[in-house]
């Protein structure tokens, strides 16, 4: 389940924040977990650290709170169970605000929104209707806001799910799999652009359901935990004000990621 645990201590200056959100506390520490096999919002450099969009986020949410951060890797799968079981405090790992994960917990943000998009190899005739991928294999992180998607809008579809997105690309350029779903820019910056991704693209046009994908991406707490999401909430308006989320947002998209205006 639990991999590694990467402790980065964050120091700052944080401004009272007005207009009756909560001024978050100093000197606590926050225990963040997140899954890194989602380049570029979070994947693993070559040294092992952790880096990607996400984990600047998490940085950045935790310098303005004035709290330390403990990110800790874990599994998508167990990234929610885990969070039931106290074993962190919130979640940042580009998880959707659906109507399913909001009865077990509660979320802050969202802090971007991003929709789904197909992909396959080079000249593979596929297209994204129900007919046109009835029988195909489609491989999907399982676990999802893809897989119930495909469940409800390609129900002829042979969805085939993993525990990492990586081993959804290893089976697709095996031919284990006809097709992905996923999130445009993570396969675009994580798959297409590198050499193992050349000869795949994708099809069809975008996916967006919003009683599966939710409101956007947010940052999932525990239901009691209102406060320390209220304070989630605060410093995403604090990085999205001062100029840090802009600049995070530019060091790996050449769009804007935010997409909730």
């Amino acid at each position: 389940m639990m991999t590694s645990i990467f402790r980065v201590f964050r120091t700052g200056v944080f401004a009272v924040l007005s207009l009756g959100m909560i001024a978050p506390s100093f000197g606590d520490t926050l225990k963040i977990a997140t899954e890194a096999f989602y380049e570029p919002f979070a994947y693993k450099a070559a040294d092992g650290s952790l880096v990607g969009f996400d984990i600047d986020i998490t940085y950045a949410l935790c310098d303005a709170m004035g709290a330390e951060c403990e990110i800790i890797e874990q599994d998508w799968d167990g990234l929610i169970p885990g969070l039931l079981a106290k074993k962190y405090d919130a979640i940042i790992a580009s998880m959707s605000i659906t109507p399913e994960r909001q009865k077990v917990v509660d979320f802050a943000g969202p802090y971007y929104k991003e929709p789904s998009k197909f992909y396959a190899r080079k000249g593979s005739g596929l297209s994204d209707t129900a007919e046109g991928l009835a029988g195909k294999s489609i491989g999907v992180l399982r676990a999802t806001t893809f897989e119930k998607y495909i469940q409800k809008h390609f129900p002829d579809a042979v969805i085939k799910g993993y525990p990492t997105q990586e081993e959804v690309y290893l089976d697709l350029a095996a031919g284990r799999v006809d097709a992905g779903m996923a999130s445009g820019t993570p396969v675009q910056k994580g798959f297409l652009d590198k050499d193992a991704g050349k000869d795949f693209e994708f099809f069809g046009g975008t996916h967006w359901d919003e009683e599966i994908h939710g409101i956007g991406t947010g940052i999932p707490v525990r239901k009691e935990d209102a406060a320390l999401r209220d304070r989630l909430n605060a410093a995403i308006k604090t990085i999205r004000g001062n100029g840090v989320y802009q600049k995070i947002n530019d060091k790996y998209f050449s769009f804007d990621i935010w997409g909730l205006d």
